[in-house]
């Protein structure tokens, strides 16, 4: 292993952290980068932050993507070999509200990144992007050779721009890069703007939870700790040059657990769990949202001889006992 520390971006944020964190446990150097934004509870970023500078091994940077000087700085001191970019402006409905902080953070941040790594050597950027990326696609499952050019939110419109940039930049500048489209990834210390976390808060306090287009939607649901697998099998596996990307050294995986599972059943093991009914409003499909997920990951099973397979039932086992502990319920 390389004593060269890896870019982690948005490493205080739920998908960053733990690969920060697994990519740590593997005996490897991380600068973590975040600018600890308010989006959701800075307190959840500030309690993970604390965990990896527990480490030696991990160095924190406070910063923006959008901060065009700072990035070039950072880049220029530490001249990674590899980037892991998990930075983003996250959320469907957010992005509906508040569309400037999207082209911030995942525009003009994402170009921010790819800079870096251009003008200092990067031999492998991997990032993410999102199964939002599909849009209105009804073919299932969703493969990464599938058309993404009706996206259904302005967040999915970024992810989108995100891999056309990286794709030009491979192209331009043979900068090797690895797209992952993210299929609803959950588990310990997760997102509280995402479904599951929002459920079990809740649920624990006799609200109601609210379920869109009357709760009939599938997700496909992805544990944690299988992402980090993934990135951690992919970190070092520099793409070929790929005949249908004009030769350009660019790869996309989706990164899903391959099994939609129906909304009202992941309500059900979180009432199993959790010893409560949910008080359940049905409600209309909502703006920017998609009624089933599911990834094709025959690609990545290739690849790296491993797909996402953790069964839903244990993945909210792990979340709820993580969440008990976390906020002492």
């Amino acid at each position: 292993m390389t004593d060269q520390a890896i870019l982690v971006t948005g490493a205080a944020g739920f998908i960053g952290f733990h690969l920060a964190r697994q990519l740590l446990a593997e005996g490897r150097p991380v600068v973590g980068l975040d600018n600890l934004n308010s989006y959701y509870d800075p307190a959840l970023k500030q309690a993970r932050l604390e965990l990896l500078c527990r480490d030696s091994r991990f160095a924190f940077v406070k910063a923006d993507l959008a901060d065009r000087e700072a990035i070039a700085a950072l880049f220029a001191r530490h001249r990674f070999t590899h980037v892991v970019h998990m930075a983003a402006q996250a959320g469907v409905r957010y992005s509906i509200e508040q569309p400037q902080a999207y082209v911030d953070s995942n525009l003009v941040g994402f170009l921010n990144v790819l800079e870096g790594c251009r003008h200092n050597g990067c031999r492998h950027l991997v990032y993410a992007s999102s199964s939002s990326v599909y849009g209105a696609n009804t073919k299932l499952p969703f493969a990464v050779e599938d058309r993404t050019d009706h996206p259904v939110s302005f967040y999915a419109a970024t992810k989108k721009a995100n891999e056309v940039m990286a794709q030009s930049y491979s192209h331009l500048y043979r900068l090797p890069v690895t797209a992952l489209r993210f299929f609803t990834i959950y588990g310990p210390w997760g997102r509280p703007d995402m479904a599951m976390f929002l459920f079990v808060n809740a649920i624990m306090e006799g609200r109601p939870i609210r379920l869109f287009n009357h709760g009939k939607m599938r997700r496909d649901f992805t544990y944690i700790d299988d992402v980090t697998r993934v990135v951690s099998k992919l970190i070092d596996r520099v793409p070929a040059d790929d005949p249908a990307a004009a030769n350009a050294p660019s790869k996309v995986y989706n990164v899903g657990n391959h099994r939609p599972e129906e909304l009202m059943h992941v309500v059900g093991l979180l009432e199993q769990e959790l010893g409560r009914t949910a008080i359940k409003e049905l409600l209309p499909m909502q703006p920017g949202d998609v009624l089933e997920t599911f990834a094709d990951v025959e690609d990545l099973m290739r690849d790296t001889g491993f797909a996402p397979s953790t069964p839903i039932a244990q993945g909210v086992r792990n979340f709820v006992t993580w969440y008990r502990d976390y906020f002492k319920v």
